[in-house]
């Protein structure tokens, strides 16, 4: 497959780049910076520089000519306010979504975030609250769709311990934490499987081995 995967310096997509092109799939990564693009090319993941912030529509349908698949990383990342967690959580991943369709990128993988299926309580902080905000109204964007395969994830709290290869993937999974090396893995299997398309599930770590945690998924589906 050929894979286009904005936010492509990304923790996660980092992850995802090496696993895909480590089995042979042609992987480009959308980044904002060019000094990222070193490395993207380590791994064999070709860097094309576009802000998504402010690309027109017809400059990001280009970089997703002829790809067979579309996912969404991208996100403002810890320190930024709550103003782009609108323009990057939500907006760009409309913008990228409306380009993988005018390109025919049917399958549609975006990164959400647990909690976005309901309104953030009172006591939440504001911008995380809006980070929340801005993933649900991404989330709603692309579940409309009919001309996209898409699979929302919406994992845990993120940690940067090894993978160990076992989760649990469900339409309701409780809170808690998940790897980053296990959400690349589990985007890849979720990529491999056309009966995730219109799922919206939830990820966290578990005792099921990935691809038997996505099968499962796609069984019940």
């Amino acid at each position: 497959m050929r894979i286009v995967i904005a936010g492509g310096h990304g923790q996660i997509a980092l992850r995802l780049e090496r696993l895909l092109t480590a089995r042979g799939d042609e992987v480009a990564g959308i980044i904002r910076k060019p000094e990222q693009a070193g490395d993207l090319l380590a791994s064999g993941t070709e860097p094309v520089v576009c802000d998504l912030e402010s690309a027109s529509l017809e400059d990001v349908v280009k970089h997703l000519e002829n790809a067979d698949a579309a996912v969404f990383a991208a996100g403002a990342g810890p320190g930024s306010g709550a103003a782009r967690k609108e323009t990057v959580d939500h907006r760009s991943a409309v913008l990228f979504a409306d380009a993988a369709e005018r390109a025919g990128a049917r399958r549609f993988l975006i990164i959400s975030s647990m909690g976005a299926s309901h309104e953030p309580p009172p006591d939440t902080d504001p911008v995380f609250a809006a980070y929340l905000r801005a993933k649900a109204a991404a989330d709603d964007d692309i579940r409309a769709r009919d001309g996209l395969d898409w699979t929302v994830l919406r994992p845990g709290r993120l940690t940067n311990d090894p993978g160990t290869g076992r989760v649990k993937l469900a339409e309701h999974t409780g809170y808690a934490e998940i790897t980053r090396d296990d959400v690349a893995a589990v985007l890849v299997a979720l990529l491999d499987e056309p009966r995730t398309a219109g799922r919206t599930l939830e990820l966290i770590n578990g005792d099921t081995a990935v691809a038997d945690a996505v099968a499962a998924v796609a069984e019940r589906g």
